[in-house]
This record gives structure tokens, sequence and C-alpha cells, in this order.
């Protein structure tokens, strides 16, 4: 199994079993993320309650929930969202912390495509939801998320240079 941590933190935010496409000249990943439900299980065993003299309700605790799977998966923390001049400034921040911890060929794949990726991002940013990984560092990667027109299940989008991959 292939994990993807967060190049500036260490932090785990996907994984292969989350296939992904290279979207903006590899720059972003697209990941199609899926509401599931986690937690208590109701299972109908056939009996009827109310003829072997039990309670519709015999009190048992509903715990189940319904979440995202990378978001619960991967602990992945919501923060408020960004409005254009605090989302450019994270950019340029994010940039100049992640440029140095890039291989020499990979810097100057990122320096020539980063602002294209961003652009795509910003047209987005409105419907963007944005995530940090479980660290909650002030120097993370953000994962971003929004919902396709007409998709009921979110899509997210990873900074690829940003992550680091790590056999498991």
């Amino acid at each position: 199994m292939l994990l993807y941590q967060d190049l500036l933190t260490g932090d785990e935010l996907l994984s292969d079993s989350f296939p992904y496409k290279e979207i903006q000249n590899g720059m972003l990943w697209e990941v199609e993320g899926k509401w599931v439900v986690k937690g208590a299980v109701d299972v109908d065993i056939g009996a009827n309650p109310s003829a072997e003299g039990g309670e519709e309700d015999d009190g048992v605790d509903d715990t189940a929930v319904k979440v995202v799977d990378i978001v619960d998966t991967f602990r992945l923390q919501e923060q408020p969202a960004f409005d254009k001049k605090t989302f450019l400034t994270y950019m340029k921040r994010y940039i100049k912390l992640l440029t140095p911890k890039l291989e020499p060929e990979a810097q100057e794949l990122f320096k020539k495509h980063i602002e294209q990726a961003t652009k795509f991002l910003l047209s987005k940013l409105s419907d963007l939801q944005f995530f940090v990984g479980e660290s909650m560092r002030d120097d993370n990667s953000f994962v971003f998320a929004y919902y396709k027109e007409g998709a009921t299940d979110p899509t997210f989008l990873y900074l690829a240079s940003g992550l680091k991959e790590v056999k498991c």
C-alpha cells in the first residue's frame, strides 16, 4: 500500500486505495470522494418486536453518521474558507516553503506550472472547502474539495508536488 504524506508536515493525506487523475499539467491530483455511513448498522433479523412483547425501540443508541470517506480516513480537518487575497497570500507562502524541499528537476516543473494550477483553484475559490491534515500546523498543505455540477459526492484536489509517497 502507498500512502501520500504532506511533504511539509508528514500528515497522511491520501493513499493508493483512492485513485487519482492528474490535472493542470500534473500539478493537481483530482480524487473522487464518497459519502458513506459510519457507525451502527441496523440489522433486520425478521423478528416482530410487538409480537414478542418487545417495544418498537429497544433503547439502542444509533451512532451511525454520514461522513466523507477521504475526510474520515485521513482525519482531515476543515478550515474556514479563504477570500482571494488570503488564498493568494497562502499560495505564495506555500510555494516559498515547498520549493526548497523539491528535487531540482521537480522544482523546475513546479515553478513552470504552479501559476496555472493556482489560477485554476482561484477560479473555483467560492466553491472550495479547505482541509488540512490532523496536525493542523500552520505550514501545511491544503486539500481542497468541491462538488462538480450535479454531483452528490465531493471531488478533492491535492497539490501533487506537496505529497511524498511512502510505502507501507
